[in-house]
């Protein structure tokens, strides 16, 4: 998430001094989780099997040039 500049940060300390919860439109929020929940299904269906396999063919060699212990890495090491 990135930082909010300063003036954000005293509107949000005030809001919260005063109780005043911030807006959410939830609408926003359902259409919003939607998206995020199929995205990857649906990228994948439009995909072609080459294209697929290119894609998991990146992901391996990132795996195995990021260190142990990071996110995507094996934590065995060979």
């Amino acid at each position: 998430m990135p930082k909010k500049d300063i003036n954000q940060l005293a509107k949000s300390i005030l809001d919260q001094a005063i109780g005043e919860a911030p807006k959410v439109d939830s609408a926003r929020r359902v259409n919003s989780s939607k998206g995020g929940l199929k995205g990857g299904k649906a990228r994948m269906a439009k995909l072609t099997a080459d294209q697929r396999r290119e894609l998991s063919l990146k992901a391996v060699a990132a795996r195995k040039k990021a260190p142990a212990g990071e996110a995507g890495a094996p934590l065995v090491k060979k």
